[in-house]
């Protein structure tokens, strides 16, 4: 989308020293963007791209993807990694899948890597080109993650969830046609993704009034109309038509460019993603499935809502100008109901219970998961180290 990416130099042609970051080339987001891929792979003259997928995604995409090429010609020998599950089925962004893709990448003396996938396949594949110095193609295969934009990659280390510095894509073709086919529980992910903005944009508020962490007020806004587009299209996006896709993977990629342009993910990521990090990490450490992340981004969004609007009526709060301002923005955000009402409209799971998290491991992460980023100044920190007043008063 043209129109994407220019509204995304403009606001950084807007911001304060300007932005230093990339953009990738081209944001096809449309049916029959894949017919995109070979055209472009041939105009930058590669001759050995690596395709990396896995058995769902080669099946979704990567494998008439590859026919595509073999039908070009065109002397572009495209070869495929195949990421392997783990021993319970998932595939995982963990140091087994980067080796594989590294090992591929060497192998095949790749030119540049082109990943058919959602998020987890991409978090691989653009650290593994950013470690092989390759450029990246991003397909797509499901609107479940904000990361498609992303020049970084939260892996999983030993069983820690960490964020480091990779590739973003060159060019994006995510084509609405594959994307209304996804399993129904990946498109809701990408909403509930979406929907956790509202308690990571109260979060970032919250940082900048009580600790000064930098903010930009264009991120914020590009953020903020990406969200309420979901919101105003949630019918159309739980019923998979061909605009409410298009709507959620614009509102996606929109999201995701706003952190490149920020340089930092305060924008789409608080409390809400620390639980969802926190939840991931334990279900790894006790050998259990995966849950979607977008699920877990979108109930533990309704239930940092409860907490911050529990939170609001603290006498911690009283008596200050910055204190009734902080009441003000947490009032902005929708009571835990509202939230919970529109993950059912897409058809996603709504409560703890829905999603598979329990009562205790909710306890656990609202207590500790703000260790995960202790570099933000979330409320759920300031709650859990009992300086919601302190910090509100110290900054008067």
């Amino acid at each position: 989308m043209t129109q994407l990416l220019e509204n995304i130099k403009m606001a950084a042609a807007g911001m304060e020293g300007g932005a230093a970051f990339a953009l990738p080339e081209i944001i096809s987001i449309e049916p029959g963007a894949l017919n995109g891929v070979v055209p472009f792979v041939k105009a930058k003259e590669w001759k050995a791209p690596l395709l990396v997928a896995d058995e769902h995604t080669l099946a979704a995409a990567g494998a008439e993807l590859e026919q595509k090429f073999k039908d070009a010609g065109m002397g572009i020998g495209i070869n495929l990694s195949l990421v392997l599950p783990n021993a319970q089925g998932d595939v995982i962004a963990d140091e087994a899948s980067v080796v594989q893709v590294l090992l591929a990448v060497q192998q095949n003396k790749a030119d540049a890597i082109i990943v058919a996938g959602s998020g987890t396949l991409h978090d691989v594949a653009r650290y593994a080109a950013y470690t092989a110095g390759l450029p990246f193609v991003s397909v797509p295969t499901a609107p479940s993650v904000d990361g498609f934009t992303s020049n970084g990659s939260p892996l999983i280390i030993r069983g820690n969830k960490i964020t480091i510095p990779a590739a973003g894509p060159v060019a994006i073709f995510a084509d609405t046609e594959i994307l209304r086919l996804a399993p129904a529980p990946m498109i809701a992910a990408g909403f509930g993704d979406m929907l956790g903005k509202f308690t990571s944009l109260f979060d970032w508020k919250y940082g900048r009034l009580t600790a000064n962490e930098p903010y930009s007020p264009v991120v914020a806004q590009i953020t903020e109309r990406a969200l309420q587009d979901c919101v105003d299209h949630a019918g159309e996006i739980g019923n998979h038509t061909e605009q409410g896709i298009r709507i959620l993977t614009a509102a996606l990629m929109e999201s995701g460019l706003a952190i490149l342009l920020f340089g930092q993910s305060h924008s789409a990521s608080g409390a809400e993603h620390h639980l969802s990090h926190y939840w991931e990490m334990e279900y790894i450490r006790t050998g259990r499935r995966q849950l979607l992340h977008g699920a877990k981004v979108g109930v533990a969004c309704a239930e940092i809502s409860a907490l911050y609007h529990e939170l609001a009526n603290s006498p911690e709060l009283a008596g200050s100008t910055l204190g009734e301002q902080v009441r003000q923005e947490i009032r902005r955000i929708p009571a835990a109901d509202e939230l919970r009402a529109l993950l059912r409209t897409v058809h996603g799971p709504s409560t703890l219970e829905e999603l598979g998290v329990d009562a205790d491991l909710l306890r656990r992460s609202l207590e500790e998961a703000h260790h995960i980023r202790m570099n933000r100044h979330t409320l759920l920190r300031a709650r859990n180290e009992g300086t919601v007043g302190r910090a509100v008063l110290g900054q008067e």
